[in-house]
């Protein structure tokens, strides 16, 4: 249920940053620092640093960013120096996404939204880095994932984006036969992480070996797309939409046939989705 009093006092806050009832530590004010102290109150659930952070943040850097935004018709492309020098632009809008999740989390709806549709808005062109798989990824995409989901009704949990994530929540849905959220989880990692798996594929003859852990972080894209159409294609037979099933199994087959999924049960081992979308093929 939504908290009335909480809706009002935050949107005190975002008024009047001026002179906010909360002290926070805004570092050096640099954009940078602003995203990450977001990020960890973020993680801590205080919505209230969250909302001084962003203000903050727009205060600071969001006529520059508009800048940036006004020059560009398509997203930079580049070394990561060269789209690292659209600095303004992608911090303000990786804080306007953290806020507006913070928003969502705590169920004020109005709030997310105006959030999410700023940035797609007046910052579209804006990415964020993530450190962990290596890749720029763009808020206004993720923006407009979570106004679907929140016109749709849909509860499904991004989390932090990964493929790793997405992957393990789409295999939860596939067991709740929640056939919608698979499509929501399993499109948004092929729309991520394509690109980065089908250049793993290149790099290959035959299928990755060795210890677990080196074809976990040599070759985490291509296995959790490769894993992402054999679990669309197992929710599309599961609704008896056959031809789509053998379009999603036939693109596992023909552009990521080396990859592989792990199994944690029995001591954990890696099956090959190929090889069982090709057996899924003969049965239909």
């Amino acid at each position: 249920m939504k908290n009335w009093l909480l809706r009002t006092f935050v949107g005190a806050v975002c008024l009047a940053v001026s002179a906010p009832c909360f002290a926070v530590d805004f570092g050096d004010f640099s954009s940078e620092t602003l995203v990450n102290k977001a990020w960890k109150a973020s993680a801590e659930g205080d919505i209230e640093a969250v909302a001084q952070y962003a203000d903050k943040c727009l205060e600071l850097y969001g006529d520059i960013a508009r800048d940036m935004q006004s020059r560009l018709n398509a997203f930079p492309q580049g070394s990561e120096k060269e789209v690292f020098g659209y600095w303004a632009l992608n911090d303000v809008a990786t804080i306007l996404f953290i806020q507006g999740q913070m928003y969502q989390d705590v169920e004020m709806i109005d709030e997310a939204k105006a959030s999410y549709n700023q940035i797609i808005d007046e910052f579209h062109y804006g990415q964020t880095w993530d450190p962990k798989s290596e890749f720029f990824w763009r808020p206004a995409a993720a923006a407009k994932d979570k106004l679907v989901i929140l016109e749709s009704g849909i509860n499904v949990e991004m989390g932090d984006m990964s493929s790793a994530f997405l992957t393990t929540q789409a295999w939860k849905a596939l067991d709740k036969n929640d056939y919608k959220a698979v499509k929501i989880y399993t499109d948004k990692v092929i729309e991520l992480y394509s690109d980065k798996a089908i250049e793993m594929q290149k790099q290959l003859t035959e299928f990755p070996t060795g210890d677990a852990d080196s074809i976990h972080q040599n070759y985490w894209a291509l296995n959790d797309v490769g894993t992402s159409y054999f679990i669309q294609g197992k929710a599309l037979m599961a609704q008896e939409q056959t031809d789509e099933a053998r379009g999603a199994f036939e693109k596992l087959i023909k552009d990521f046939s080396y990859s592989q999924c792990w199994d944690p049960n029995y001591g954990g081992f890696f099956w090959k989705p190929s090889e069982a979308a090709g057996e899924e093929l003969e049965r239909m």
